[in-house]
């Protein structure tokens, strides 16, 4: 069972998962970075570029998901060196640090709670999110193509290609490429028709939007809306 609400930190998202079926479970690329906790556990998903599966881990799950590309701040280190990876935070930071944060979230009434409380507490120690990434996010998001949105920013493509890869962790075509499968199969999920959402998305044609599934998701479009309607 999967759920999730806004959080208290502006524009992250704090959710659970109990897997209640066997089997693995496909998450896919949404350009975001989340802050995991597990049996007692706390882990970093990076920036995936791929549809990562979970092998059929059993257990609860609690995340925050933080909004594209305002994690690497929190955590200290660039997007790219997590890309498509789960790892530990204890590989990240110094043990004791994290010893001393597990314990905090542990000790909350529920694992979300604590994360949540963590994420807040390390934004409020953290500098501000750069306000031209927001405007990137935006801008891609809208469908505006990445040259006209480096012009827009005031950014060559070297710096816009570098600052993508520090603050998501791959380049803006990717990150492009990643917020238009997000608006599109919320498109889809909501009822609209393939061929339409493949229009309103801004894909070439339905084949285009069928072959960005398969890269992306790992299956074709009717059967990953099968999976997750």
């Amino acid at each position: 069972m999967y759920a999730e609400r806004a959080s208290r930190l502006t524009g992250a998202v704090v959710w659970t998962h109990t897997p209640t079926v066997p089997g693995s479970g496909r998450v896919l690329p949404d350009g975001c970075m989340d802050l995991l906790w597990h049996e007692g556990r706390l882990l970093v998903a990076g920036p995936d570029t791929r549809a990562h599966l979970t092998a059929g881990s059993s257990g609860a799950w609690a995340g925050v998901r933080f909004p594209p590309g305002t994690a690497p701040a929190l955590l200290g280190l660039p997007a790219r060196e997590l890309r498509d990876r789960r790892v530990g935070l204890d590989d990240l930071w110094p043990a004791a640090r994290v010893r001393r944060l597990t314990a905090r979230v542990n000790a909350a009434p529920d694992p979300a709670t604590g994360l949540e409380e963590a994420a807040l507490s390390r934004a409020a120690d953290a500098d501000p999110p750069d306000p031209l990434l927001g405007r990137l996010v935006a801008a891609l998001d809208a469908g505006r193509p990445v040259a006209a949105t480096a012009d827009e920013l005031g950014l060559s493509a070297r710096q816009l290609h570098r600052r993508a890869l520090t603050a998501f962790g791959y380049g803006p075509k990717t990150l492009a490429r990643v917020l238009r499968l997000q608006r599109a199969l919320a498109l889809a999920r909501a009822g609209t028709s393939l061929a339409e959402t493949a229009v309103r998305s801004g894909y070439a044609d339905q084949a285009h939007l069928a072959r960005d599934v398969r890269e992306l998701a790992g299956v074709p479009p009717g059967e990953l809306l099968a999976r997750q309607g």
